[in-house]
């Protein structure tokens, strides 16, 4: 079990994989419920990462309710288009555009705690997790920073959902969550519509203007392919990087004795964030749909079919971690898939790993005692494909 878990009483269901019931015995399971394949293993995992001709990233050939958002989604999106439309931003993340940028990252985060240092406890999440790794993806893309606030509760409210989607028998409430996750992304992306049709008659030095101007085999993109590539940017660029700098100071909270050894040697910073991933990793699950009858760790799976990778489980995999219910911030062979594998691999890992250290050296120096306050229990997330809490009052 882990301690973590035990700590907070997490729901046995919810977080399943956390007390060790996260079908090792069978790696690759069908829910007659939900009519979805789940995939476990970390080997098993990998194969469907990598072989994007065989699990599709197009979802919407299984939920139509989602297609108006998929148009220019490189997250939905397979080779050769995906692979064209991921080239148009890679510029941005190379590691001389991260080095630029890790100045800004640094003042940010001073001014963040500079605004809590003085406070008796602070929320972690809205103070100082959150607004980081928003600030900066907002401005690459060259969104307003008095938009923030208007942005988060669209996301909030997109991700709030407690409802387990399926492709079976769906009752009320599925379809009613169905429909009002896909109105916080027509927000959103009514939002950035508006930001691409200014780029057009009014460019500028962002990366919103880099795509309105781009052309993809000779063709401009359409305000609708711009919007959702966006879309995919803003959301991810900062879900991701919030989630790590949180769940790194739950983990910690929660080894008090990993606390004291990385606050003691900051040259594990890195290695405590990679196991922090692993450990709590904040997607928990990737979706696809089979193109063809294939074989999954022995299991045959048909056309069509769609197919959960659960990320959660396959870091935690036995016969690739040892003690893997064990966190250990100096593991040394830790080949966790939190940000996935293959041509979708997060294309911001790397600027999320930059963000997450620098954040997690700025807490050490300023808080010598950073914990959770212990009279007000974090509010962990209800989203079943998401790791982490929406709320983390600490105290340093």
């Amino acid at each position: 079990m882990s301690a973590l878990a035990e700590k907070w009483d997490l729901d046995r269901q919810r977080y399943f994989w956390m007390y060790g019931e996260s079908g090792s015995s069978e790696r690759v399971v069908f829910d007659e419920t939900t009519g979805i394949w789940n995939v476990y293993g970390h080997a098993e995992a990998l194969h469907v990462a990598n072989s994007p001709h065989i699990f599709s990233s197009d979802t919407g050939r299984l939920i139509p309710e989602r297609r108006e958002f998929d148009e220019g989604s490189i997250t939905q999106l397979d080779p050769p288009r995906h692979t064209a439309l991921r080239k148009l931003i890679t510029h941005a993340f190379t590691p001389r555009a991260i080095d630029e940028l890790e100045p800004r990252v640094h003042a940010i985060v001073q001014d963040l705690l500079d605004r809590v240092t003085d406070r008796a406890g602070f929320d972690l999440i809205a103070d100082f997790a959150y607004p980081l790794p928003v600030t900066v993806i907002a401005e690459l893309l060259g969104i307003p920073a008095s938009d923030h606030d208007l942005l988060n509760g669209w996301v909030d409210r997109m991700m709030s959902t407690t409802t387990e989607f399926s492709l079976g028998e769906r009752d009320v409430s599925v379809d009613n969550a169905v429909a009002d996750a896909m109105e916080q992304v027509r927000h959103i992306t009514d939002y950035l519509r508006e930001h691409v049709k200014d780029r057009r008659s009014h460019p500028r030095e962002d990366l919103l203007t880099a795509l309105v101007q781009a052309e993809v085999d000779g063709q401009r993109l359409t305000e609708n392919e711009v919007a959702n590539f966006a879309n995919v940017m803003l959301v991810a660029g900062h879900v991701t990087t919030t989630l790590l700098i949180s769940n790194t100071v739950l983990c910690l909270d929660a080894h008090p004795e990993a606390d004291r050894a990385v606050r003691q040697d900051r040259t594990a910073v890195p290695t405590l964030l990679e196991e922090s991933l692993r450990y709590l990793t904040p997607i928990a699950c990737m979706v696809r749909v089979t193109t063809a009858a294939t074989d999954v760790g022995g299991v045959t799976i048909g056309p069509d079919q769609m197919v959960a990778v659960w990320l959660s489980t396959a870091n935690r995999d036995k016969r690739v971690f040892s003690d893997p219910y064990t966190f250990d911030p100096a593991r040394e062979l830790n080949p966790h898939i939190a940000f996935g594998r293959g041509v979708h691999f997060c294309i911001g890992a790397a600027l999320a790993r930059r963000e997450g250290r620098i954040a997690m050296n700025a807490l050490f120096d300023r808080f010598p005692a950073l914990r959770c306050d212990p009279d007000n229990p974090p509010a962990f997330m209800t989203n079943p494909n998401l790791n982490g809490v929406t709320r983390l009052p600490v105290v340093g």
